[in-house]
């Protein structure tokens, strides 16, 4: 007897919470938004306004696109077959995939867009 059963992976479900979180994450690196008051450029300027925390003012539009585009893939990735477990593995894994990316975006993004709008 063989007792080389396939093991699920530890991230079943969580793919696609995990590569988009660090792909937004990877973005966010690279485009620099300013994080505080003294960084927007009507502060450096003098002026009031508003004005945009990222060099280009057209990310204001597609970084809460890509957010709800994440959000929706992770909601996505857990009604799939091979997210499944036991049904108290896939509710705890999906509850908590769901509520994170939630999170995430609500708490570490969604503020990065109002920091300038003052």
């Amino acid at each position: 007897m063989s007792n080389d059963r396939v093991r699920p992976s530890p991230l079943r479900g969580l793919w696609s919470f995990t590569v988009g979180g660090l792909f937004l994450a990877g973005l966010l690196l690279v485009l620099d938004p300013a994080t505080e008051l003294r960084e927007c450029p009507q502060y450096i300027a003098g002026g009031n306004g508003d004005f945009s925390a990222f060099r280009d003012p057209s990310w204001d539009f597609y970084l809460p696109g890509l957010t709800f585009v994440w959000i929706m893939a992770v909601a996505a990735e857990q009604g799939l077959g091979f997210a499944r477990g036991s049904r108290a593995d896939t509710i705890a894994r999906a509850t908590a995939a769901i509520s994170l990316s939630i999170v995430v975006s609500c708490c570490g993004i969604a503020p990065l867009l109002f920091t300038c709008r003052t």
